[in-house]
């Protein structure tokens, strides 16, 4: 996992950590939760929400759930606006293991090992720095289609604009030829 857990043992006395939701006892192992946690680490809610809603891993869908309820408490208890909130941290802890058993040949037991696991997402408020560079890139995004209808505009003006090249010159005077022969014969 990369960067520190934000759980009681590690935060600073007297700081937030942030606005946070669990799902406990999750039957998954904390391995395979934790590939689709790196996915999200460190982003936006919105874009955490859409790289979750297009993983194809059975994580996914749990860790979805979870980061909708931290929007959830985040909203509901603490009164901070869901666009500015990212991922701060999440991970996902090992649970108890339910220990199966299959029969195996000469009488031997071969054993299962369903894994479980807590998924745990902290969200915090995005930095002003990180607030103003996502104003910045949304206001780019809204650009482009003007800057785009001016472009088309610029490389349509040469095509209706007279053609007044020396070969076009040439081929309209051959045409004009071409036309005299014919009607005079």
């Amino acid at each position: 996992m990369t960067g520190p857990k934000l759980n009681e043992k590690n935060r600073e006395a007297g700081s937030s950590s942030g606005t946070l939701a669990r799902a406990k006892y999750v039957r998954m192992s904390a391995s395979k939760a934790r590939v689709v946690l790196n996915l999200i680490r460190d982003q936006e809610v919105v874009r955490a929400d859409e790289i979750l809603r297009f993983t194809d891993r059975e994580a996914a869908r749990v860790i979805r759930k979870v980061l909708a309820s931290a929007v959830a408490n985040a909203v509901n208890n603490d009164e901070l606006d869901a666009d500015d909130l990212y991922v701060k941290a999440c991970y996902a802890d090992e649970g108890p293991t339910l220990k199966r058993f299959t029969p195996r040949a000469r009488g031997r037991a071969g054993s299962i090992m369903k894994r479980t696991c807590h998924i745990t997402v902290v969200l915090d408020v995005l930095s002003e720095e990180r607030q103003a560079v996502r104003d910045a890139k949304s206001m780019a995004s809204r650009t482009p289609s003007s800057n785009r209808r001016a472009r088309v505009a610029a490389s349509r003006k040469p095509a209706d604009a007279p053609k007044t090249d020396e070969a076009t010159a040439e081929n309209t005077d051959a045409a004009e030829a071409a036309t005299t022969e014919e009607s005079e014969s």
